[in-house]
Order: C-alpha cells, then sequence, then structure tokens
C-alpha cells in the first residue's frame, strides 16, 4: 500500500476513534447527570410526577419531578419571651411605631382570630368570585407540588420576614385561614420595619426585632394540618432586609428539628426544579399547593410621603375591622384572601373538614381548579 494512502487510513482510523470516544464521554456524562439528579430530587424517596396549574385552573404546565416527603417529627414550640427583644408599651408614633411588639393578644382579640364566624368567609368568598375586589385578592399563581407531610398530616409551610409589610399585610389573612382548621393558643402584635412601611402585623412567636437571625415555630394546633413557620429577622428600625438563603438555611439545620430541616430542603428543591419556586418574602405552601408572594394586596391606598392607610392604624383597629368586616373593605379583603388559602387546604384534605362544606369554598375550589 502506497505511503500517502497507509498514513491517510491512519488518519481516518484515529478521527474514527475520538468520535467514538467523544460519543463516549458525552453518554457517561449523561448517565451521571441523571443519576445525580435522581439523588438529589429523591432523597431516598419516590420520584413524584406532577403538573402545575395557574390561579384560574385554565392552562397546565409541563411535568416536573420533585422530592417527596413523608416524616415523623415534633414541631417547633417558641419562646413566650425574648430577653432581648422584650414588648415595648411606649406609645410610640405612626411610622415609627413598635408600640406593643411582642406582646400576646389578649383573650378577646385571640378570640376575633380563632372564633370568626363562617358568614364572614362566605359573603368575602362570593364577593371575590364576582370580581368585586379586582386584583386585590388571588394575583399570585399557584402551583400544585406534593405535599410536605409530617406526622400524617399535610403541612402549611411560611417563609417570611418580619421587615416585610407584604408579609405584614398577609399574615392576618393567613391566621385567619389556618383558624378554620385548628386554633392558636397564642399570637403576637407585630410591626414591618420602620423603612417598610410600619405595617400592624401578627407574629407567630416573639420576633427578634433587635437582631439579624431567624424566628421558628408557633403556638398553633390543628388534627388536619401541621403549621411550619420560618420568619427571618433583621434590627426592625431599618428597611427591609432579608438574609442570604444560605444563613437561613444554616440557621435552620441549628435548631436540630427534622421537620424544620427537611421543610428547608424541600423549599430549595422545590427551586432546583421550578423558576416559580421561593424567589422572596411572603412564600407559603398550604398542602398541595405553593404560592410566591402575599394572597391579598391590601396595605390601602397611598396618603403622601409614600405612607399607607395600615401604616397608620393600631392592632386594635384592625382587629376590629376584621371583628366586623361588613363595613371594612380592608376586612372583606383579608377574610377573601383567607379563603383562598383554605380551599387550598380543603382541596389538600379531601374537603374533610366542616369549613371546606361553605358554598364560597366549594365555588372558590371550582373556580381555581384546586
Amino acid at each position: 500500500m502506497p505511503k500517502n494512502r497507509r498514513i491517510k487510513k491512519r488518519q481516518t482510523e484515529t478521527s474514527k476513534r475520538f468520535v467514538r470516544l467523544c460519543y463516549l464521554a458525552i453518554a457517561i456524562s449523561m448517565i451521571a447527570l441523571i443519576i445525580s439528579s435522581y439523588s438529589l430530587l429523591t432523597k431516598g424517596e419516590i420520584v413524584y410526577k406532577t403538573v402545575y396549574i395557574n390561579g384560574t385552573g385554565s392552562s397546565a404546565l409541563p411535568k416536573a419531578s420533585y422530592a417527596k416527603y413523608n416524616i415523623t417529627s415534633s414541631l417547633i414550640t417558641p419562646l413566650y419571651y425574648l430577653p432581648n427583644d422584650p414588648p415595648i408599651t411606649t406609645n410610640m408614633t405612626f411610622g415609627q411605631r413598635l408600640t406593643g411588639i411582642n406582646t400576646q393578644l389578649n383573650s378577646s382579640e385571640l378570640s376575633i382570630i380563632n372564633n370568626a364566624p363562617d358568614s364572614y368567609f362566605e359573603k368575602a368568598g362570593a364577593m371575590y368570585l364576582n370580581g368585586t375586589f379586582g386584583n386585590l385578592v388571588g394575583g399570585v399563581t399557584a402551583n400544585k407540588v406534593p405535599p410536605f407531610i409530617v406526622n400524617g398530616k399535610p403541612s402549611v409551610i411560611y417563609l417570611g420576614s418580619i421587615t416585610c409589610f407584604f408579609c405584614g399585610e398577609n399574615r392576618w389573612a393567613m391566621a385567619l385561614a389556618l383558624s378554620r382548621f385548628g386554633n392558636f393558643s397564642a399570637l403576637f402584635k407585630g410591626y414591618s420595619s420602620f423603612g417598610d412601611s410600619n405595617f400592624p402585623t401578627l407574629y407567630w412567636a416573639p420576633g427578634r426585632y433587635n437582631q439579624s437571625s431567624d424566628d421558628f415555630g408557633s403556638f398553633y394546633n390543628s388534627k388536619y394540618l401541621n403549621f411550619i413557620a420560618i420568619d427571618d429577622t433583621h434590627p426592625i428600625r431599618g428597611g427591609f432586609a432579608l438574609n442570604p438563603i444560605s444563613i437561613i438555611e444554616e440557621n435552620v439545620n441549628a435548631t436540630g428539628n427534622t421537620a424544620y430541616i427537611d421543610s428547608f430542603s424541600y423549599i430549595l428543591n422545590l427551586s432546583r426544579v421550578q423558576a416559580t419556586a421561593f424567589q422572596g418574602t411572603p412564600y407559603t405552601i398550604w398542602g398541595d399547593y405553593q404560592l410566591g408572594g402575599a394572597d391579598a394586596v391590601d396595605v390601602g391606598n397611598s396618603i403622601g410621603n409614600n405612607e399607607y392607610q395600615l401604616t397608620n392604624m393600631t392592632h386594635a383597629e384592625v382587629l376590629a375591622q376584621l371583628s366586623n368586616p361588613n363595613n371594612s373593605s380592608f376586612g372583606l379583603v383579608e377574610y377573601a384572601a383567607a379563603d383562598l388559602y383554605v380551599a387550598m387546604i380543603c382541596s389538600s384534605i379531601n374537603n374533610n373538614a366542616p369549613v371546606c362544606s361553605l358554598s364560597s369554598i366549594k365555588a372558590i375550589e371550582s373556580a381555581n381548579g384546586y
């Protein structure tokens, strides 16, 4: 065989071997990626296939794989008093107000949350369904996710910040919704930060309002569901601030509580497989449904200097509007927002709680595709 032909043949064979090696390397990389992803997403559990839905139930997005959790664990019971963040009784001015922060709601105030009449939920639900509130309620897409099961019950998972005014407004609706499936033995007065409108709100437990940290747990009990609450904290006299996710994760892991550690891992896993997972506060999961924002935006109209009506309300005034919402747009919006949360939980527990029999809740489940 002529020398030139031999050289050309060797070059051809070398090229073929190189191509085969490239294909082999690509195949090995793909297999490794699949194994790695499966290990990450399943965490020793089965891979759960699900379909996203939007808030109106009108369309479905492609399937995705998630980790599924079904664990046994206690929940965190917080302290009633924080020595470094004590209650403040001094009467302070609106916009720079901490009056009553970390004080417990008295029995009458707590009853407004725990014992709200079904008629308020019915009226507000009907108004939501006929469009009375416009985009004030239900503007956040609810994506379907596998439930986070603890001790045989699905969970409501909350990740918020005490400095955040959207979190501050949203906790009123959250508390009303949770009260339909159980009760709070204690709730605490709180505020969003001075730099984020200083809204009066509820805290699930006394807040570390003087420090950068995280608060865990609540005084909630239910036979239907678990409530896993995480509130990020920063000095409240400043503006809105949120610790990096890595710091929050460190603080969660430091609790040593399996339910909280795994729930945060669950949030991170969701964020790895879909772009609409955690992007900021408030972030909630209601049984089978995840929301990446507040379910209502009921902050009142601006009155100048970036102030809102809610900024200039006391806790007593907010609670008065919730105790008699018939003449209060704020109160009715909060009940309507609560109705959406209630409908998500009812769908997640096969409508097994008494509140699920309300006509407005059934209608909201149907209208939103829950």
